[in-house]
């Protein structure tokens, strides 16, 4: 049996240099790899261009690399609650690549099966077309999207084991399954890492041999991005 079992998040980012191109899932705060990229900002690399749904907030998730200035450029489809990655943004500081975010899925999974571009038609006729390949299907106008090139992917699931086999949970499974294989190298952060064979082969979501390092994360905090209550 193949064990991809590595002892420490240290060993998770062993590899990672400047001027790399990463992808981390999550959507908003919901199933990012909470310890990599905490280990990231202790590695600190620079000039990173990082391939994620959007950036976290201010002081967690990719927040906290922008906070160091180790990110370059942004690959995302939305700028959302993060203050820094919007005044970075607007300031010239960063580049920022906005993607339709149903072509920043696809651009993901093409990359996870081989394909090296696809044809959408989302974004035909706007900014998003700008310098792209266009042409006609039944009538109707695509553009050509290249698929990504990325040297590591971090996911994060809820269950795995030793052989990479991963579960997600809910909401949290977003764009984490179609980063692994996605990249050179993916490294899975689990909640729960047990032995090969002692998960339901009818309830994995990512089989291991799109994985290449896996590790149970110390601590998730879990954070709630907006708590919208009801007033008494």
């Amino acid at each position: 049996m193949i064990n991809k079992k590595i002892n420490s998040v240290e060993e998770a980012v062993a590899g990672v240099t400047d001027n790399m191109t990463l992808m981390l899932g999550g959507f908003g705060l919901c199933g990012i790899p909470e310890n990599a990229i905490a280990e990231l900002v202790k590695l600190g690399a620079k000039n990173l261009t990082c391939i994620s749904n959007n950036a976290g907030v201010d002081d967690f998730g990719l927040g906290l690399l922008l906070q160091q200035r180790q990110i370059k450029k942004m690959i995302s489809s939305y700028v959302g609650e993060n203050d820094e990655f919007e005044r970075q943004m607007l300031s010239g500081e960063l580049d920022v690549e906005l993607t339709p975010q149903g072509t920043l899925a696809e651009k993901c999974r093409a990359a996870q099966a081989g394909f090296p571009a696809f044809y959408t038609p989302a974004g035909y006729g706007t900014e998003v077309a700008e310098g792209k390949e266009s042409r006609e299907f039944n009538g109707k106008m695509y553009i050509l999207e290249k698929a990504f090139e990325a040297d590591f992917a971090f996911v994060k699931a809820w269950k795995g084991d030793e052989a990479g086999n991963l579960i997600f949970k809910g909401t949290a499974r977003n764009f984490n399954p179609c980063m692994c294989g996605a990249a050179k190298i993916t490294v899975a952060e689990v909640e729960e890492l047990v032995p090969a064979g002692e998960l339901d082969p009818n309830q994995i979501h990512i089989p291991g041999i799109f994985v290449q390092r896996i590790f149970q994360g110390a601590h998730y905090e879990k954070r709630i991005e907006q708590r919208t209550v009801r007033q008494r």
